[in-house]
């Protein structure tokens, strides 16, 4: 006696804790990247803030560039939490779209990945506003504080 293979459709409870567990798993990595996104321009206003005050107690206005170099590092750094971000918004949203629709698998609640080409995502949060708008204006301070301040 031949069985033919199970085909039913599962359906899954909006309420279960396997559909809640993988939901805040999804938004806890989701603040994590937010999180680290924040630390990156904490961090590069620390580091930056430093580089100028030693800067300006030795003298030497040309070595204020050497700013620059954590800005860009950062400016990366933020670019890719930013972009992993994006990515998980987009695995969360795709999760719950195949919840609603009735599509969801049971191999669903066992990926947690960004979802989307990390390239495209990172080359979008480079040109988004929480990136060009914090590093482009702390590298125009950087050149203010070098031409007026310290030199």
């Amino acid at each position: 006696m031949s069985m033919a293979p199970f085909d039913k459709k599962q359906t899954f409870d909006e309420g279960s804790p396997s559909i809640q567990t993988h939901l805040g798993i999804l938004q806890g990595v989701i603040q994590r990247m937010a999180d680290n996104s924040t630390s990156c321009k904490a961090w590069c206003i620390t580091i930056v803030s430093a580089i100028l005050v030693i800067v300006a107690d030795k003298g030497k206005p040309d070595y204020a560039w050497i700013a620059i170099f954590p800005t860009v590092l950062f400016a990366a750094l933020d670019a890719y939490y930013l972009a992993l971000e994006k990515g998980f918004r987009n695995s969360y949203n795709s999760f719950v779209k195949k919840l609603h629709s009735g599509a969801l698998l049971p191999e669903d609640l066992y990926s947690v990945m960004p979802e989307g080409s990390h390239s495209r995502l990172q080359f979008q949060a480079l040109k988004s506003f929480a990136v060009w708008g914090f590093y482009i204006p702390l590298i125009a301070l950087v050149a203010i504080a070098r031409s007026l301040v310290i030199g």
